[in-house]
């Protein structure tokens, strides 16, 4: 979910709340770390008020569209962790290679089975903004790493700031289990004071050595990563308002009748397969023939004399 968050959190009225940390005496308005919070500030702003995440931070949040939101943040992290991996030795990347503290593939994995069961890998796709997203951090993995790290601020700092009021509300409003299955993403068992590991962490991207051309090609693309994340939002946004009621463990959702058909989750998980169809539009069409229509017409006909009759 949202990892655009860093620097601040929301209380249980949707206020925000700003963290208290600590000033470092030897911070420079050129460094990283200073360049990211400054120049990526709009992009913040507009990534917390879209829909999506203001939704889900009232705890308007549907299980369904929780598990499609879980399965893209796997394929994000997957692709990220790969890359970050390759180059766990790369000067331009290495001294913020900390896989034990931070690294999310393998949490998210527990999150799926507990949505999905074990066989979560045949129930889940990566979608097309989530899919945009995976091609941009493996295309800046392999070729252009010194950017790596804007990608690696924006998830991981926010999944560390924001993402822990998330993961209260996610509990609360899913009515998870206290032992905390499906919010795995959210715990990160090897930090034991996020505060004080931002603040190394901002340590170390400071003393990279990269020219200010550099730096500022990273705050642009924190600023696409951003972009990038509220794509994502805003798809799941629009399968949400598609979602009439909660899905069943092991179902989806049946269309009203509104909009386009195509926007059904039924319809659309055939994926062009040969199937029956949305059920809402196969029963209409069904009850729009003569026959079906005298049949029913003669039933109600039947119903209404039988009402007539008890009420006499």
């Amino acid at each position: 979910m949202p990892s655009a968050m860093e620097g601040s959190e929301r209380g249980e009225e949707g206020e925000i709340l700003q963290y208290e940390e600590t000033e470092d005496d030897n911070v420079s308005p050129t460094d990283l770390s200073e360049l990211l919070k400054e120049g990526t500030k709009e992009s913040h702003d507009r990534a917390e008020n879209t829909q999506f995440v203001k939704d889900f931070l009232k705890g308007r949040i549907k299980k369904e569209l929780f598990k499609l939101a879980t399965a893209a943040l796997y394929f994000t992290y997957s692709a990220l962790e790969e890359e970050i991996d390759r180059n766990k030795d790369n000067p331009v990347f290495a001294p913020l290679y900390f896989p034990l503290e931070l690294h999310r593939r393998e949490a998210l994995v527990k999150d799926l089975k507990y949505f999905y069961g074990e066989d979560w890998k045949e129930k889940i796709q990566c979608s097309e903004a989530t899919q945009h997203y995976v091609d941009r951090i493996h295309h800046v993995g392999q070729h252009e790493p010194e950017l790596l790290v804007a990608h690696a601020y924006t998830r991981y700092m926010g999944d560390l700031s924001g993402g822990q009021v998330l993961k209260k509300v996610a509990q609360r409003a899913l009515k998870l289990p206290s032992t905390e299955e499906g919010i795995q993403f959210y715990m990160f068992d090897n930090v034991s004071n996020a505060q004080q590991f931002k603040q190394l962490y901002r340590a170390r991207m400071n003393a990279l050595d990269l020219d200010r051309n550099t730096r500022e090609r990273i705050v642009e693309e924190a600023n696409l990563a951003f972009r990038l994340n509220m794509q994502v939002f805003d798809e799941l946004d629009k399968i949400g308002r598609s979602l009439t009621e909660e899905a069943q463990d092991g179902g989806l959702p049946i269309h009203d009748g509104k909009g386009d058909v195509r926007k059904c989750p039924y319809y659309t998980d055939k994926l062009g397969k040969a199937g029956p169809g949305c059920p809402y539009h196969a029963a209409m069409a069904l009850a729009k023939q003569p026959l079906v229509q005298l049949i029913l017409a003669a039933c109600v006909a039947v119903a209404a004399g039988a009402a007539a009759w008890y009420i006499m």
